[in-house]
């Protein structure tokens, strides 16, 4: 009888172990669980879907051309004192004076050199002076012609040369060949370039992008993105800023901007950066971009 009661003593203490384990593995789960759900929702950058300018591009080269320029050529036999050119001079202005004649501006310009050369004909050395106007620059480039349908006069254009990177100047085709040339299989265009302050120089080496197929439709940030085979998603946020994975039809990337066709409207607010953190139907804390 001592017997059996000592093994069920046993029983009841094994059993009494393996529950105080469960119920203590149940306290510490129940813990940790209320512990994280009160962890604060992530801190997201959010951004509104907006209307903005998008364009399809090409992209070109072309030598600078000033508006309009003229060359004077001068013995240094004809001078009267040493040459000293004024930087700049308006039209009427005097450029030089000269034993038998004086030379004046037909236009308000630039003036420099174009080089000393020597003269053949009576072996004396001459000077070239030139006098350009470059408050307007023309460039000639030319465009495959797969874009020949789309190009015409008045688009948008865009140019930048090496000496200014930074700087970004604004103009317009001026004029379009009439037709395609056999051997290059190109379009010939001459572009206009609203050269402020001159700092475009004729004969710089210009890179220039014609924008084409211009409109204004909502645009979010490419960073806001996520491809899913031949599907594409963002974020959307409520009010109560749930997010919600919505699906939409996208068109052209412009200056690190998608063009949406469908799936937003325009106010609503998408995640922008930091896609990793988000989940469906989760909180978050917008931080506006």
């Amino acid at each position: 009888m001592k017997r059996s009661t000592k093994i069920t003593s046993i029983i009841i203490i094994f059993f009494l172990i393996i529950a105080i384990v469960i119920i203590g593995r149940m306290m510490i789960g129940n813990h940790f669980a209320k512990k994280f759900s009160k962890r604060p929702p992530p801190g997201i950058i959010v951004t509104e879907v907006v209307k903005i300018d998008f364009s399809q591009k090409i992209e070109s080269f072309g030598t600078a051309v000033s508006k309009r320029n003229e060359s004077f050529r001068v013995k240094r036999s004809d001078l009267i004192a040493e040459l000293a050119l004024k930087e700049y001079v308006n039209k009427g202005d005097l450029i030089l004076k000269l034993k038998d004649r004086n030379i004046i501006a037909p236009f308000s310009g630039v003036l420099g050199f174009r080089g000393i050369t020597g003269d053949i004909l009576d072996s004396n050395n001459s000077i070239i002076i030139t006098l350009d106007d470059n408050s307007v620059i023309y460039s000639d480039l030319k465009i495959p012609e797969i874009f020949a349908n789309v190009i015409k006069k008045g688009l948008s254009i865009t140019a930048k040369f090496s000496g200014n990177k930074n700087k970004i100047y604004n103009g317009a085709v001026y004029a379009v060949s009439s037709r395609i040339n056999a051997e290059t299989r190109s379009l010939l265009i001459r572009v206009k370039i609203d050269n402020d302050g001159a700092q475009l120089i004729p004969g710089s080496l210009l890179e220039v992008t014609v924008n084409y197929n211009e409109r204004n439709s909502l645009g979010i940030p490419d960073t806001s993105i996520m491809l899913e085979g031949d599907k594409i998603y963002v974020y959307k946020v409520s009010e109560k800023n749930i997010t919600d994975k919505t699906e939409i039809k996208t068109g052209i990337r412009d200056g690190g901007y998608v063009e949406v066709l469908s799936g937003l409207n325009e106010g609503e607010n998408i995640v922008a950066e930091g896609l990793k953190k988000v989940r469906p139907r989760g909180k978050i804390k917008p931080i506006k971009k």
